[in-house]
């Protein structure tokens, strides 16, 4: 039975993170080791999350605390916001993401900007910092002081519903 992966590229588990997580396969890019390191964590492979970190990085870890986020979590998904570099023929790069999880039933978003960088010819997880106090984002647009007003009148915004 094929199952999607849970890095959210729509490929199969089998041909996308999988390969990765097995050691079968090595990333080619930042991008595809941060999708790897959260199918790990969605999948509960802490000793590929640490792996996959440099070592100095891996030293700094608490194992118990990082098995329990990842079983303890219901992993919801995940968006990379934008990457820097990191390419194939790059030897450091930068990813942006939000990886979307549910703990003890509360929805939870996990911000941060990742660091990568090769070591002997593998991209490793250097170090990342976590993106608090993010500005809400309008989806919708704004209605100008002069623009017709949205309730249909026939007036401007400013001598109807603005006043």
């Amino acid at each position: 039975m094929s199952m999607a992966c849970p890095c959210g590229t729509g490929r199969e588990f089998s041909e996308c993170c999988q390969p990765l997580l097995t050691g079968t396969a090595k990333a080619v890019t930042a991008e595809q080791l941060m999708r790897a390191r959260y199918s790990a964590f969605a999948s509960g492979n802490v000793d590929f999350i640490l792996a996959s970190m440099m070592p100095a990085m891996r030293a700094e870890q608490d194992v118990d605390a990082l098995r329990a986020w990842s079983a303890n979590a219901k992993w919801l998904g995940l968006e990379v916001a934008r990457t820097e570099r990191g390419g194939a023929d790059d030897n450091q790069g930068v990813v942006e993401f939000v990886a979307s999880y549910e703990l003890d039933g509360q929805p939870r978003e996990h911000r941060e900007r990742a660091r990568f960088r090769r070591r002997n010819g593998l991209w490793m997880y250097e170090d990342g910092r976590e993106i608090t106090n993010q500005q809400p984002v309008r989806r919708e647009s704004r209605v100008g002081r002069n623009d017709p007003c949205t309730c249909g009148s026939g007036k401007k915004y400013k001598n109807c519903c603005a006043a």
